[in-house]
C-alpha cells in the first residue's frame, strides 16, 4: 500500500480587530493591501484566508461592502479555485459594539462577492482592549439563529470556540438543530484569557482537553462525518500552541490578526513570512499543505467554477 502523507489544512488571519499600523507597520488594513496579502500568502501555500475588514481610518468595521470589496478583489486574483474565503462575523472593536454589528458581513449586496466560509464566535465573553469593553452575548438562541441564516446563504459556518463549555454547547445545541452542515469545522482560540474573561489559556493540557472533548461530544452527538478542527493562539503562543495542535492532528492557523510579532521584539514583515515558515515546518515533519480545493473537499464545500491561478510549488 502506498504511503500517503497526511494533508494540512493552513489557515492565514491576516489582520484582526485589535492590533494596527501603530504596533505593526506591515499589517494590512485597507481592501488593497488585504486582498495583496492573501494572494502573497496564496503563494505561499495558506488554504484559507479569515478576513476582517477596516474602514477608511483603519478601524475595524462589519462593513458588508467593505468585505464585498475584499472577497471580489482575492477572488480576482487567486481564482475561483484559489485561496478560500473566510469572513469574520466578530463586531468591530468600538464603542458601543453590540453583537449583531458582526452580521453586516452577511449584508453584501451582491451574491457573487459572498465567502465560502464564514466565522461564528461560540462563547459568552466579555473583553477589554484599552479603555473599551464589551460583552458578546454570543447566546444558545442567538446562535442557533445565525447559524441558520449562514447556511441559508450557502456558507459554511467555521466555530470558534473559546472554552470547553462552547465545545459543548456546539454539539448539544447547534448541532442537533439541524443548523451546521457535516462536516462540523471549529477552531480552537488559545491563550485569549489576557484580553478576554472567560477564555481558556493557551497550554499544552488545554490543548490536549479542547481537542478531545471536541472528538467526544462529536461522538455522543451522533455526527455524520469527521469534524475539522484547527488551532489558533494568541500572542508568543502562537508558534508553539499552533504546531502542537497540528501534531494532534489539527490543522493550524497562522498570522498577524494572533500574532503581530516573528520571533521576540522582532516584528512580522509579512503574513507571508509567517506562511512559508508554517508551510516549512510542515514539510519537515514529512506532511503536505493541503491545496484550497483540497480543503473543500476535506471541508465539504463545492469546487467553485471558473478560471484558476497557478501558484508556486508549495
Amino acid at each position: 500500500m502506498a504511503y500517503e502523507k497526511r494533508k494540512v489544512i493552513l489557515t492565514v488571519a491576516q489582520t484582526g480587530n485589535f492590533q494596527g499600523k501603530a504596533q505593526n507597520p506591515n499589517l494590512p488594513e485597507q481592501p488593497a493591501e488585504i486582498i495583496q496579502s492573501a494572494y502573497d500568502c496564496y503563494n505561499a501555500g495558506a488554504s484559507i484566508v479569515h478576513v476582517h475588514a477596516r474602514d477608511k481610518n483603519g478601524k475595524s468595521c462589519n462593513d458588508g461592502e467593505i468585505f464585498a470589496e475584499i472577497n471580489s478583489g482575492i477572488r480576482a486574483k487567486c481564482g475561483t479555485h484559489g485561496i478560500i474565503i473566510q469572513n469574520s462575523s466578530a463586531p468591530a472593536t468600538r464603542d458601543n459594539a453590540e453583537t449583531d454589528d458582526g452580521l453586516g458581513v452577511l449584508d453584501m449586496k451582491d451574491p457573487t462577492c459572498w465567502p465560502e466560509m464564514c466565522s461564528l464566535d461560540c462563547s459568552l465573553m466579555t473583553t477589554t482592549w484599552g479603555d473599551l469593553e464589551f460583552i458578546y452575548m454570543w447566546t444558545r438562541k442567538w446562535l442557533i439563529k445565525t447559524a441558520q441564516r449562514i447556511k441559508d446563504m450557502g456558507i459554511k459556518a467555521e466555530i470558534e470556540v473559546f472554552d470547553p463549555t462552547a465545545i459543548e454547547d456546539v454539539f448539544k445545541y447547534l448541532y442537533p438543530a439541524g443548523v451546521l452542515d457535516d462536516p462540523v469545522s471549529l477552531t480552537l482560540v488559545m491563550g485569549m484569557d489576557k484580553v478576554s474573561q472567560g477564555a481558556i489559556s493557551c497550554t499544552r493540557q488545554n490543548i490536549d482537553f479542547m481537542y478531545d472533548l471536541c472528538l467526544s461530544s462529536a461522538a455522543a452527538a451522533g455526527v455524520k462525518k469527521p469534524i475539522d478542527v484547527t488551532t489558533m493562539a494568541i500572542g508568543a503562543n502562537q508558534l508553539h500552541g499552533t504546531v502542537y495542535g497540528m501534531l494532534r492532528c489539527t490543522g493550524i492557523r497562522t498570522g498577524m490578526e494572533d500574532n503581530i510579532n516573528y520571533s521576540y521584539h522582532q516584528p512580522a514583515e509579512s503574513n507571508a513570512q509567517l506562511v512559508e515558515r508554517i508551510v516549512r515546518i510542515i514539510h519537515e515533519l514529512d506532511m503536505e499543505v493541503a491545496t484550497p480545493d483540497e480543503a473543500r473537499d476535506v471541508l465539504g464545500l463545492a469546487r467553485l467554477k471558473g478560471t484558476d491561478r497557478v501558484r508556486g510549488n508549495i
